[in-house]
């Protein structure tokens, strides 16, 4: 049995927002594995740790930055990783951004080279928080799915994958999923682990195939996205916070002088 889960790199902000040149300033993102991703990878090496034969194969779509992202699923159990780039993808819109379909598009591609008995994906991302690329997914490629999934038995011999799902109005719904499948999967659904020395060690040496799209068997027309950045800034803020510092007697005083000179109390 073959598990796919589709993995991805997002900018962290920190203190500062640092716009240069109509984007976030690289020096001002910290990347990371995005957190739904993270919950979909513990559910895919859980299974292989009790199921017989399974192998969890994990896919991104990134530069070569994001290599040591997906070093980290490695290392977190993952047995090899797929990487996807091309410049006609770096170039398609001059700063990386894909919209849903060209991103199934490459997905798909990958999904049809490995051939999954399973494929899991994280509900959303942390930067674009679509929510559409698994589900869209499991529509290109013809396949059934769920959808918000916060809790996975896989029934290997009857083919079919046993999913919960918590629905809008406190609804849980239980049903049986026939495989091969996508499903999203939702926070909350494990306890996502934390790579270990030895694993960071052998993630070094597991496979790390990165594929261009001619390798993938797609055209560069097929990925011409629809999503321009056509600006970028801080947004003005509504109000501002004014801060005091001191003991209590002294931040109490500035907090009544303040709100006194604002007209809300009177004395």
């Amino acid at each position: 049995m073959q598990i796919l889960v589709t993995v991805k790199e997002v900018g962290q902000l920190g203190d500062e927002v640092v716009i240069d040149d109509g984007d976030v300033a690289e020096s001002a993102l910290e990347y990371d594995l995005n957190e739904w991703d993270e919950y979909a990878l513990e559910s895919a090496v859980q299974l292989s740790e009790t199921l017989d034969d399974v192998e969890v194969v994990t896919a991104t779509i990134g530069p070569e930055r994001s290599e040591e992202t997906i070093r980290m699923a490695l290392a977190k159990g993952a047995d090899r990783a797929v990487r996807i780039w091309d410049d006609a993808i770096a170039n398609d819109d001059g700063d990386g951004l894909l919209d849903t379909r060209t991103r199934v598009e490459l997905l798909s591609a990958v999904v049809e080279r490995e051939e999954p008995d399973l494929v899991l994906t994280g509900v959303q991302s942390a930067d674009a928080t679509f929510g559409s690329t698994g589900v869209a997914l499991a529509e290109a490629i013809d396949t059934a799915w769920a959808a918000v999934v916060n809790d996975l038995e896989i029934d290997a011999d009857a083919g079919t994958a046993s999913v919960h799902r918590e629905l809008e109005g406190g609804i849980e719904e239980l049903t049986d999923v026939e495989l091969p499948a996508v499903l999203t999967i939702q926070t909350g659904i494990n306890e996502p682990r934390y790579a270990s020395l030895r694993g960071i060690r052998q993630a070094q040496s597991k496979p790390l195939d990165v594929l261009d799209l001619a390798e993938l068997g797609v055209p560069a027309d097929a990925i011409a996205g629809s999503l321009v950045t056509t600006a970028m800034y801080e947004p003005e803020s509504s109000s501002d916070a004014e801060l005091w510092e001191g003991d209590a007697e002294a931040t109490a005083g500035q907090l009544a002088d303040f709100l006194r000179d604002s007209g809300v109390i009177e004395g």
